[in-house]
């Protein structure tokens, strides 16, 4: 026997508007899905096909200009910093870094062969390297964990820092020196030797979120512990600051950019008010800025 279905009539009106609002549904979402593409394609922190070649040409939030700074300062050696083309951070041995989402752009200054260059590492290498461009040499020290100053005038002298019944001795067992290896010697035994912890006793405290500077460190000393930097500072007309922050992490990787958790739009901080600063990989107490 030969059975032939047909719908009723309501039914096929039914039907025929179940159709219509899918279809309707189907490409909301596909226009959807493409503005959002387009709008990521077009945003300065995704993978963006606009390179800005130093921090300093990075565009500020609307509404800000940057603060001005003094010629030959730390703030301004930081805006000169040049970055990389490729946004993508490397570890030291090469590999890529697992997480590729924190960083907004990427310096372009060298991480080195070992698994040193972390953290606070990071901050004390830019630090120096501003020292050294501008010849303060004398500038160039930092404390070891166990309370050694690790300075590099000594260093150039022939001084060095062996490891003896557990601390670190000043001892005169090389020849003079200087010059770029001199001087790449020297971070490499200061990055072995220091750490977030002996950073922080250096440095001093900010007493207020709305006195922050170009240079100026978020720091937890210990461990774990961790050490942001702030690379550069906009102003509004009202006062209000913002800022870009960079770290490097565990294992030693590119200094990079960090991105705003809070924002899809552009990689700037802002003090809201609260007692933590958010990063992508660390959270900070407001009260544990400080500075150089």
């Amino acid at each position: 026997m030969e059975f032939h279905c047909f719908l009723h009539p309501n039914r096929n009106v039914v039907a025929l508007k179940y159709l219509s609002w899918a279809f309707v549904a189907m490409f909301v979402t596909a226009v959807v899905v493409l503005s959002w593409q387009y709008l990521q394609a077009k945003a300065p922190h995704a993978i963006s096909a606009v390179h800005y070649k130093t921090v300093g040409q990075l565009p500020l939030p609307p509404g800000f200009k940057r603060e001005p700074v003094a010629k030959g300062s730390f703030g301004e050696w930081l805006r000169t910093i040049p970055l990389k083309a490729d946004n993508t951070v490397y570890l030291y041995n090469g590999e890529k870094k697992r997480n590729q989402t924190a960083q907004y752009a990427v310096l372009d200054i060298s991480v080195g062969k070992k698994d040193l260059q972390q953290c606070a590492d990071a901050v004390i290498r830019l630090y120096a390297e501003y020292l050294y461009a501008s010849r303060q040499y004398a500038k160039i020290a930092f404390h070891a964990t166990d309370g050694t100053l690790m300075d590099y005038s000594s260093w150039m002298k022939g001084y060095r820092f062996p490891v003896k019944k557990g601390r670190l001795q000043k001892q005169l067992i090389a020849k003079p020196g200087q010059g770029d290896a001199c001087f790449a010697e020297f971070l490499q035994t200061v990055f072995s030797y220091a750490g977030t912890l002996s950073l922080s006793k250096e440095l001093n405290n900010v007493n207020s979120p709305a006195a922050i500077n170009i240079g100026d460190v978020f720091i937890r000393g210990g461990s774990p512990g961790h050490a942001v930097i702030v690379m550069d500072i906009g102003v509004n007309h009202a006062g209000q600051k913002t800022f870009l922050l960079a770290q490097s992490y565990m294992p030693a990787q590119d200094i990079h950019i960090l991105q705003n958790p809070a924002s899809n739009e552009n990689p700037w901080y802002q003090y809201n008010g609260g007692k933590l600063l958010n990063t992508p990989e660390w959270i900070f107490d407001w009260n544990q800025l400080m500075r150089f």
